[in-house]
């Protein structure tokens, strides 16, 4: 991870629901598929959860609304910001910080019943020592018997090479039409992402292109299960019925 990681989420903190094509319809869908297969996996024993990587707040926000009490972290201050305004207006109480997941533990503490860190945040870790770092930090943010949560890409299926790309589609609101898409340029396991909005206001100065760059490693889930377990997790699976890829492991 970065300092380009860490810009890139700063600058796109506030067009971040862009990516989506509906951030509240997607905030209340994963809630919902997120607190369904807390209660499958470890019953109704999941109270306290934080989540390492949330970004502007989509998977703390709904599940937040569902009862559970979050504490929230993200490396980029920007996201944290909208995050706490998200929060704010909503009249939720999250208890948010900024800083790295591979230090999760050290400095929020132990304890918790949960830790998610979604939307493929787990590849901006660039190695496989970095990834356990964070995973060894978040198995020890953990009660005996609760777990971890992630959701990842599966680079397997993923083609490579350079110029792919990857369409998110339009979104049209206040007279504006974005039209939201990456590029994804690969040399080995790592690629560099750019993520271009097209802002068009239908002016004759418009449209404007933002473009927003940062750098991944395509890890397989399998590679992530072996880390997983050899961070100290154990009943380590993957769930595919739903967005992403889910991965899910329990502290011994």
């Amino acid at each position: 991870m970065t300092d380009e990681t860490i810009r890139f989420y700063d600058d796109l903190a506030a067009s971040y629901h862009l990516i989506l094509e509906d951030w509240q319809s997607s905030i209340s869908r994963q809630a919902d598929v997120l607190h369904s297969i807390i209660t499958d996996e470890w019953g109704g024993g999941v109270h306290r959860m934080v989540d390492v990587a949330c970004g502007i707040g989509t998977q703390a926000i709904g599940l937040a609304c569902r009862g559970y009490v979050v504490s929230a972290s993200d490396l980029s201050a920007n996201s944290v910001h909208r995050a706490r305004y998200e929060v704010t207006q909503r009249g939720l109480d999250i208890a948010f910080s900024v800083g790295d997941m591979r230090t999760c533990r050290d400095r929020l503490g132990a304890g918790y019943d949960l830790v998610i860190a979604c939307d493929n945040a787990i590849p901006h870790l660039l190695s496989n020592s970095e990834i356990l770092t964070a995973l060894r930090q978040m198995h020890g943010s953990l009660r005996s018997g609760r777990g971890v949560l992630l959701t990842v890409r599966d680079y397997v299926v993923e083609p490579r090479g350079r110029g792919i790309m990857k369409p998110y589609g339009v979104r049209e609101f206040d007279g504006r039409r974005v039209v939201a898409f990456q590029v994804w340029d690969f040399d080995s396991d790592h690629y560099d992402l750019s993520l271009y909005l097209v802002d068009d206001t239908g002016s004759p100065t418009s449209p404007t292109t933002r473009a927003y760059r940062s750098r991944y490693c395509a890890v397989s889930t399998d590679r992530l299960c072996e880390l997983m377990n050899e961070a100290g997790f154990s009943s380590v699976k993957r769930i595919d019925e739903w967005f992403y890829q889910i991965l899910i492991g329990t502290r011994r």
